[in-house]
């Protein structure tokens, strides 16, 4: 399906932009408000988007990032999502909704009992945030009751009409807790080795797929090297990546590690490139590529430098809600 996208047009983005996911923290105790329809039927409005990711959202209530983080952890949250899903389909446009679950980034404010993470270690890029709830490492029972709520909210995302889910494993939260031999010093079968710390998601992906069929679209989110001394590198993420491409993602969209989103000594258009670029070399599904993207000119020179196949853009849709159209047309 996103193949076929991404081969329609006569100019190279055409059908390859991605509304990339943002924190819009205006949902209301995780549901959908009027706000954030209207935020996602203005830059949807024209159907210039290949594919929109919704927001990272959490799977599971102990996994909870923020305050206003959009919530697909139950039954009720389907009516809503259900509404935004409808929004997106009217532009023309496909969209997958981002399981998440924090981990060790959770907050006290956000919950308010002891969480849960791969080995009760944070981050070392938060480690000094004294906001932050303390957390123990994963029992077996509690890995597998993780993926069951991944399976769930994946469910709830089919039921409310997306086109398929993304699974969030990139900037510092549970799924790259595991990846990362800086968060992960577990000595069973979810650690030790790099295809340890990848186990629990190919188990997601297993139960995910299982949940939505054969159908729907199934990426996952990336934080394909760590950018910090003894965490994952590229060459890590290739090695994931060649993992997950096997166990039958659509696509793989490629972002940080622990560093985050938007890492300080990384600047310029496509600032995950040198990563999005050895994956895409040695894997066979459809790459995405976000981070520093501001211009048309941004896009199309990350896509014919063979960066990435599709191409994310997030900060600068939110600053400019005619962003897509003014890029389609400039390129036209």
């Amino acid at each position: 399906m996103l193949k076929e996208k991404m081969e329609l047009g006569r100019v190279t983005l055409k059908n390859r932009l991605v509304m990339a996911p943002v924190d819009l923290e205006k949902s209301d105790h995780g549901t959908v408000t009027d706000e954030q329809l209207s935020y996602y039927e203005e830059r949807t409005r024209g159907g210039c988007f290949g594919l929109v990711v919704i927001e990272h959202s959490f799977v599971k209530p102990n996994g909870r990032a923020t305050e206003h983080q959009l919530s697909v952890a139950k039954d009720e949250d389907i009516a809503g999502l259900a509404k935004l899903a409808e929004v997106i389909h009217k532009s023309g446009s496909k969209t997958v909704m981002q399981l998440s679950h924090a981990g060790s980034a959770i907050k006290k404010a956000q919950v308010a009992e002891e969480g849960i993470s791969p080995s009760g270690l944070a981050s070392p890029a938060l480690a000094s945030d004294r906001t932050l709830q303390r957390t123990h490492a994963m029992t077996h029972a509690e890995i597998g009751d993780l993926v069951e709520h991944f399976a769930l909210a994946a469910e709830r995302a089919k039921r409310a009409g997306f086109d398929g889910v993304e699974i969030h494993s990139a900037h510092g939260y549970l799924l790259n807790q595991f990846y990362s031999p800086l968060t992960n010093k577990r000595t069973d079968a979810y650690g030790e080795t790099i295809v340890g710390r990848l186990k629990i998601h190919r188990e997601i992906i297993t139960a995910v797929r299982d949940a939505i069929g054969e159908d729907m679209i199934l990426g996952l989110r990336l934080g394909a090297a760590d950018y910090m001394e003894g965490g994952n590198t590229i060459a890590d993420g290739v090695a994931a990546a060649k993992n997950f491409a096997g166990a039958g993602l659509q696509y793989i969209s490629i972002s940080g590690g622990l560093c985050g989103s938007r890492p300080k000594d990384k600047t310029g258009a496509g600032y995950f490139g040198d990563a999005s670029e050895a994956i895409k070399k040695a894997v066979n599904i459809p790459i995405i590529l976000t981070g520093g993207v501001q211009t048309s000119k941004d896009a199309e020179m990350l896509l014919r430098e063979k960066k990435a196949d599709m191409i994310g853009v997030a900060r600068a849709i939110v600053a400019d809600p005619d962003w897509a159209r003014k890029a389609l047309a400039e390129l036209c």
